[in-house]
């Protein structure tokens, strides 16, 4: 007798769940090890504003559901493996629980009224989340416009008639709505911290609301791979007090540099790890004439 037929039916089959579950377990405590150890590499668990902290609440509660039906199943295979294996001689055959009613009402009612669970708490969250919805603050919302290029980020204040390439700033708790387009193949905005990431396409706005909870600098980044400098695509979200806002904006407007359609059409070429750089706006139709470049090629030369 070979030695999978020794183990076949009596010991392998049970100690190979037993290792399974293990497994299961070990990963279950290492969450928090992991969290507690590499918590500055794992933002999106440590939130620093109000929609990145109730994304990562539903991520937490999807996850406490999913867990009600592996724990009691890991655990349950386990026992009946066990219970009613070739070498347990005192194992009852019970052919017919294959067809027991009250069993299968739960093995298959449980998992579907948790399923329901999670599609209703999904639905109204984002709903409540949807990125294009303005956030209610007692405060004016702020509009920052942003264009992705290869391979770089250019931030456009219009009020402001400031612009910045891989650094934003804004004051902490007030609204930012970022309204979002491309110059380049399709990328992906994202400050972990603050919230979830929205695609940028060329000829097309996207919208970003977000508010930072508490002042800081988060990192930003490009969350869709776009070519060779995607590596170096990322950005500085900076949440101040708004005096230092304030004082950031006024000396941004003091700059030599001014940004047009001509300036633009040079920043918009190919470059790669491209430093933090500031720039006066002298054309406040510059984001539209980039969003519709593709649509109206001569409505470019208008900023001209």
């Amino acid at each position: 007798m070979g030695l999978w037929d020794r183990w076949n039916g009596r010991t392998f089959v049970p100690w190979l769940l037993f290792i399974s579950g293990a497994i299961v377990i070990a990963v279950l405590i290492m969450q928090p090890l992991m969290v507690l150890f590499f918590r500055d590499q794992i933002s999106v668990l440590f939130p620093a504003g109000w929609v990145a902290v109730e994304e990562r609440n539903l991520l937490y509660v999807i996850q406490a559901i999913m867990l009600l039906v592996i724990i009691p199943v890991y655990v349950l295979t386990f026992i009946f493996s066990w219970n009613y294996a070739a070498h347990n001689s005192k194992a009852k055959y019970e052919p017919d629980i294959v067809d027991n009613i009250i069993a299968e009402c739960v093995w298959w009612g449980l998992p579907c009224i948790l399923t329901i669970a999670i599609a209703v708490v999904t639905w109204v969250k984002t709903e409540q989340l949807d990125p294009f919805k303005p956030l209610e603050s007692d405060k004016p919302t702020i509009t920052i416009q942003v264009v992705a290029l290869d391979w770089k980020w250019l931030f456009i204040y219009p009020d402001a008639k400031v612009a910045s390439v891989n650094f934003v700033q804004f004051p902490a708790n007030v609204p930012v709505r970022f309204q979002i387009t491309a110059d380049a193949p399709m990328n992906s905005f994202w400050i972990p911290h603050l919230g979830g990431q929205i695609y940028a396409m060329p000829n097309m706005i996207t919208e970003l609301n977000l508010i930072a909870d508490v002042p800081g600098e988060y990192r930003g980044s490009s969350a869709n791979f776009s070519g060779k400098g995607f590596a170096g695509m990322h950005f500085i979200a900076k949440a101040s007090s708004a005096e230092e806002y304030e004082a950031w904006v006024k000396s941004a407007q003091e700059h030599t540099q001014s940004l047009n359609w001509t300036t633009y059409s040079n920043l918009a070429l190919q470059s790669v790890n491209d430093p933090v750089q500031f720039f006066k706006l002298d054309d406040a139709s510059l984001f539209d004439q980039i969003s519709m470049k593709y649509m109206h090629p001569h409505a470019s030369t208008e900023g001209k």
